[in-house]
């Protein structure tokens, strides 16, 4: 059997082992499982009457739809910004100019170093001061972007970074400046390589927005409050929001794996630039043989 690099291929011992300790986990959660089950039971989490609102319109109109929708709506609007925050200070952190690089650096480390929940409160009860009419939907997004903004800088820059030295000094040989290098060369494959960390961060954001309920905002975590009020089924509500966001985080995952297998099929097939279409090497190699070939069959022999 061949060896991985990490470790070594487990033997006939080590795969039995591997199959006991897989089924007593596997027991153990099925231990568990049954455990909350009968606990739910006991308080009559399971009853009828508390599960019968979410087949009934009110419950979604009213509460669950308002919910998705601002936790949608701030989603959509953080992610734009963040990601476009993390481009610029990325980019600026990567600057040959310490005039530049510095103060990104500080701005990155700043806003990553502070709680989400105290940027979002901060926001919040400042916009008043400064002579601003207060907005909560504005103080989560302006947060969201903030924190998410600067983790997705240095993701970037972690990319940029990953990626050899040779292709910005090949850059600059053929008379690129370092903004066209970074703009046209380094920039396309670091957020290729760098896209699922990318997109495990936009999936960080869709949920901190549930911080937003700190501020009432009217999102999916204020709801379980509304529908505890309106129907007592606090544990209920907490299991459908929880399945809810777990859908939108799956097809977040799912438009993420799509667009990473879309970008690297469209790098495998880039044609050269000025040409229409791709080009296949081996068909091309093959396609000079012949004509060589040709020629030679045709040709006049040698005097």
């Amino acid at each position: 059997m061949a060896a991985s690099v990490l470790y070594d291929a487990p033997g006939p011992r080590a795969k039995a082992l591997n199959r006991v300790y897989s089924a007593i986990t596997v027991v153990l959660l099925l231990v568990v499982a049954w455990f909350v089950w009968t606990k739910f039971d006991e308080t009559g989490q399971w009853d009828a009457e508390k599960w019968t609102p979410f087949l009934e319109a009110p419950a979604w109109e009213n509460f669950l739809i308002p919910g998705i929708i601002g936790t949608l709506k701030a989603f959509a609007v953080g992610s734009v910004l963040a990601l476009a925050f993390g481009f610029v200070f990325a980019v600026g952190r990567l600057s040959q100019s310490r005039l530049v690089s510095l103060p990104s650096a500080v701005v990155i480390e700043f806003f990553r170093s502070i709680p989400m929940l105290l940027l979002m409160m901060f926001i919040y009860f400042m916009q008043a001061p400064l002579g601003f009419d207060t907005d909560v939907f504005w103080a989560v997004v302006l947060g969201l972007m903030l924190y998410n903004g600067s983790v997705l800088a240095e993701i970037i820059r972690a990319g940029v970074g990953a990626l050899p030295k040779g292709q910005t000094e090949a850059g600059v040989a053929v008379g690129l400046s370092q903004g066209q290098v970074m703009r046209t060369i380094l920039l396309p494959q670091a957020v290729r390589s760098m896209l699922p960390a990318i997109i495990a961060q936009l999936v960080v954001l869709l949920k901190d927005t549930a911080l937003g309920y700190i501020l009432a905002y009217s999102e999916l975590l204020n709801q379980i409050v509304k529908l505890d009020g309106n129907f007592k089924n606090l544990i209920p509500a907490a299991i459908v929001v929880a399945a809810i966001y777990i859908i939108l985080n799956t097809i977040l995952g799912l438009i993420a794996n799509y667009a990473e297998a879309r970008t690297r099929r469209v790098a495998r097939t880039a044609a050269p630039v000025g040409r229409a279409g791709a080009i296949d090497p081996v068909a091309a190699e093959a396609e000079l043989v012949q004509k060589a070939n040709a020629a030679n069959v045709g040709g006049a022999g040698p005097a």
